[in-house]
């Protein structure tokens, strides 16, 4: 897999949990379908969406396993490696490697809020040390206490095997000079969904991003909408992109939202596993209010 491999829409499939906190395959494997039915490009396990912090290294690797077998070979599996400390980034590689598994994610070392120039390189060289999979950056300072600079970037992506970043900064200035440095060299995949259509304006490739599972327009077309003169469409699948992001990042913990919000169509993402909760009744309310001003069919 390289650069040019990265593209369009790769979502980030959430895990299924039961209430019992067991991983119900069948429901995973019923989302992985409903994501490509949607589009899907590549599909990512063990992203911000599947509760990457909940599971083990053996369940990331059975997650995968499921995922290539239910795929044959129609896309690419993306798995997330990040963690605080380098051993468990280096056991998610090997699960990654053992099932399969076509692309890693990797954010520097997370939950770290503060990690020197020094310390950045000596983790992407260890990952890299361990494994000949293509990479993909993670630049998310909500998640990581601290933003990769441009420059750390570019210095990655020339020294490793790096084919992309899935870049979340919320900073659209930082989006601007990323993809107009770097945006040749490598997959730049959208992270805030509110900037999935002008990003592609810009040279972005794609999306690693929540929200357009519930759009009316198929993630699969909106390359196509944010390259061309804005019109209705692109107005209209922006706005629907603003308001679910502000949805989901604003109601209960994450990802209960996410996940009650694929429940209500009909989608069998299960419950968070412990500790975060289920969305309250108070907070599917909203997000069928919500729902309903968009126009976002639901059961």
């Amino acid at each position: 897999m390289n650069k040019d491999d990265l593209h369009g829409y790769v979502p980030a499939i959430a895990t299924p949990f039961n209430a019992a906190g067991e991983i119900m395959e069948d429901a995973f494997v019923d989302l992985f379908e409903f994501l490509i039915s949607r589009g899907a490009s590549c599909v990512c396990i063990a992203g911000d969406n599947g509760e990457s912090w909940a599971l083990s290294a053996a369940e990331r690797g059975r997650l995968v396993r499921v995922a290539k077998d239910a795929s044959k070979g129609r896309v690419p599996i993306m798995m997330g490696i990040s963690a605080p400390t380098i051993d468990a980034s280096l056991a998610y590689v090997r699960a990654a490697e053992e099932n399969g598994a076509d692309v890693l994610l990797s954010m520097p070392q997370t939950y770290v809020l503060k990690a020197s120039d020094a310390e950045l390189m000596a983790r992407f060289e260890k990952v890299s040390a361990a494994t000949d999979k293509p990479l993909v950056l993670y630049n998310s300072p909500r998640r990581m206490g601290f933003s990769l600079t441009i420059d750390q970037t570019e210095t990655l992506l020339n020294n490793h095997n790096v084919i992309g970043i899935k870049e979340s900064q919320r900073d659209f200035f930082y989006h601007t000079h990323l993809l107009a440095r770097l945006g040749d060299k490598m997959s730049v995949m959208t992270g805030p969904c509110h900037y999935i259509l002008p990003a592609f304006a810009l040279g972005a490739k794609g999306f690693i991003a929540t929200g357009p599972e519930f759009t009316e327009l198929l993630p699969s077309d909106m390359a196509a909408v944010g390259t061309r003169a804005p019109d209705a469409t692109y107005r209209k699948t922006h706005y629907q992109l603003t308001v679910l992001y502000e949805l989901l990042m604003s109601v209960g913990t994450w990802p209960a939202s996410f996940k009650a919000a694929l429940n209500l169509i009909g989608q069998p993402a299960g419950v968070p596993r412990d500790p975060v909760l289920p969305a309250t009744q108070a907070d599917i309310n909203t997000i069928k209010r919500c729902f309903d001003d968009l126009g976002i069919k639901y059961g």
